[in-house]
């Protein structure tokens, strides 16, 4: 497994403009908020990178934050822009970013893998390959199918919204750890967590 002391960005993935700021689709972006405010990391607009970047100190890493403003389904230039401008590999990437599969209050993290029909994680994919880490924060599916693209893009209710700050609070939680004591470690915390009902 990858030494995570080298992790140097963590991408949250979500749409631009205020109109978006509070659907599920966007709790890539409320991650790295959480990640920027207990930092006191500030965004601000890289147009080279079509994106909002912070910079912050995480433990004894010094980390990019990224949310990319090219809207969900381009992700990965921007990701890709950061990474290449900061020579930073795919392995010292972690991207977080909305589970349709996992009801709001789980999350995972994993090294590499599919993008299970996730069109941001698969631009970042088709850029830079598979071998980033994943912060996938879980959302529920809506109850018919073909209902996705309308559940992603409104907003929680308010006890879902409830459980997936808990869930973000716990994934910042968890990239400490990762960068502290390694993604093992991140990864019994994260996952050990009592899981919500479905």
């Amino acid at each position: 497994m990858s030494d995570i002391a080298s992790l140097k960005l963590i991408a949250g993935l979500g749409n631009p403009g205020a109109e978006y700021a509070r659907t599920r689709h966007n709790v890539g972006f409320w991650l790295v908020d959480e990640l920027a405010r207990r930092c006191g990391g500030a965004f601000r607009l890289e147009p080279r990178h079509q994106a909002e970047l912070a910079r912050v100190r995480i433990g004894a890493a010094d980390l990019w934050l990224v949310k990319p403003m090219t809207y969900m389904n381009a992700s990965g230039g921007a990701v890709g822009s950061v990474a290449h401008f900061y020579k930073i590999a795919p392995e010292e990437i972690l991207v977080a970013y909305d589970e349709l599969d996992f009801p709001p209050g789980k999350a995972r993290l994993k090294h590499g893998g599919g993008t299970a029909g996730h069109n941001g994680v698969q631009d970042i994919v088709d850029r830079l390959g598979e071998s980033f880490w994943r912060l996938r924060i879980g959302i529920g599916r809506p109850g018919a199918k073909g209902e996705g693209i309308d559940r992603v893009l409104s907003r929680p209710t308010a006890e879902e919204e409830r459980l997936i700050r808990a869930t973000i609070e716990a994934g910042a939680d968890a990239i400490a750890v990762m960068l502290a004591q390694g993604a093992q470690f991140a990864m019994n915390r994260l996952h050990s967590r009592d899981d919500p009902p479905v």
